[in-house]
């Protein structure tokens, strides 16, 4: 049975492996061509280009999504179906989720120092006034013991229909252990077997939405110009703005490259190896939506162990959330302060922990951290009207959000397999 494994995982690696270096850079170049192109399009302003953008960039969103959600499950399922109880699920377990906490609380603290260290000021009165008609009503009332419960599933189907990305993995990490334990029968290879070739189906459509990736980048790149221009993102907020998209810069360019120094990884290397994922998370805004490319990229490009990439991965997808943790905690105190509390010490630190352990617990879908700040900041009777001024340009921090999140995946999943190597 060992053998067969190790034979299927090859396979699949294999699959991936198709391109080339110098097809690999053809790549590249043409994904930062549609890149400018796109941009320059989408300025101009010309409706009927902008509708055409409008929908293939819907139809690109539409595409990751729908592999997304198989891809985290039967990634869990096959990685914990054959490592299962034995030791090296433990050791890749740990080493995910140690840099995974550890990177999540420096990008926390990272805001938390430029939040001090600006210190934006508070609104006028009525200009916070007139943003609660932009607060989505529905959600207004959510708490986070709702947000939690929502995560455990009471059927097969609903976390699969509602693209809920935790509940999900939690399915596939209990059929994945489930089959791990399983006594050695012949229903159990078979069930396998087909679990096996559906993953690999998936790998196949996902090449084939990585060659036609560019045309994507031009719609999304278009799409984005085209708000920008039109004047529907905006940044009046200034020193808040500055303290969010500056912590993101930091630990984007800083922090997460130096965590890759320290564990002995060129992070020139690995970031050019994982770009693909990164310019695909800016512009898709979802983790779990660029996972497909971030397991093709990791695979392919920078050679990590499937075993390690298809365990890590997932689960980084929903619990690794840098870019979120920074901004839960950056706009809850700037949300407090404006409401009249004084952030003492005492307040800040606790806020800290509260904004990564509400990171993790985060869904990687476009929003997620604004409506998850919106639940934290509604429990506390706070008025939430700064929230609805705050979501214009929430799409410009959402997208480079989601890139560091990405971006912080691929160095977690790097160290984790630099360390383990040899001994998985």
């Amino acid at each position: 049975m060992a053998n067969k494994n190790v034979s299927v995982e090859e396979t699949a690696r294999e699959a991936l492996a198709k391109n080339s270096p110098k097809a690999q850079k053809k790549q590249l170049v043409l994904w930062f061509g549609a890149l400018i192109i796109g941009g320059i399009l989408g300025w101009l302003q010309i409706p009927a280009l902008n509708g055409l953008f409008d929908f293939i960039a819907t139809v690109f969103t539409r595409l990751f999504q729908f592999i997304a959600v198989p891809t985290i499950a039967l990634a869990v399922i096959t990685t914990l179906a054959e490592l299962g109880g034995k030791k090296e699920t433990g050791k890749i377990f740990v080493h995910a989720v140690t840099y995974t906490l550890l990177t999540t609380f420096s990008a926390a603290l990272v805001g938390l120092t430029l939040y001090i260290l600006i210190a934006p000021g508070n609104l006028p009165a009525e200009i916070a006034g007139a943003g609660m008609a932009d607060v989505p009503q529905k959600l207004e009332k959510l708490t986070y013991y709702q947000h939690i419960l929502s995560v455990i599933p009471n059927n097969v189907l609903q976390p699969f229909l509602a693209g809920n990305v935790l509940s999900v993995l939690l399915i596939a990490a209990f059929a994945g252990l489930a089959l791990a334990f399983m006594p050695e029968t012949e229903n159990r290879s078979v069930l396998l077997k087909g679990i096996r070739g559906l993953q690999e189906l998936l790998f196949t459509m996902i090449r084939g939405i990585l060659y036609i990736l560019p045309v994507g980048i031009l719609a999304f790149a278009a799409q984005l110009a085209a708000q920008i221009e039109a004047g529907v993102i905006v940044g009046s907020l200034g020193k808040y703005v500055a303290v969010v998209l500056g912590g993101n810069m930091i630990q984007f360019f800083v922090v997460l490259p130096l965590f890759l120094l320290v564990r002995g990884l060129n992070p020139l290397h690995v970031f050019r190896q994982m770009a693909p994922a990164v310019a695909v998370a800016l512009f898709t805004k979802s983790s779990a939506g660029t996972l497909p490319v971030t397991l093709a990229s990791a695979e392919n490009n920078l050679k990590v162990n499937p075993k390690v990439s298809r365990f890590v991965l997932p689960i980084c997808t929903t619990i690794n959330m840098n870019g979120c943790a920074a901004f839960i905690l950056v706009t809850s105190l700037f949300v407090m302060q404006n409401a009249g509390i004084e952030l003492t010490a005492g307040i800040m630190a606790t806020w800290l922990f509260v904004a990564v352990l509400a990171a993790v617990g985060n869904a990687g879908v476009p929003m997620g951290c604004y409506f998850l700040t919106l639940s934290l900041m509604s429990s506390l009777g706070v008025p939430l009207g700064i929230m609805g001024i705050i979501l214009p340009i929430f799409t410009v921090i959402d997208m480079i959000e989601t890139a560091e999140n990405v971006w912080s995946d691929a160095a977690v999943c790097a160290m984790t397999d630099h360390d383990l190597q040899g001994k998985i």
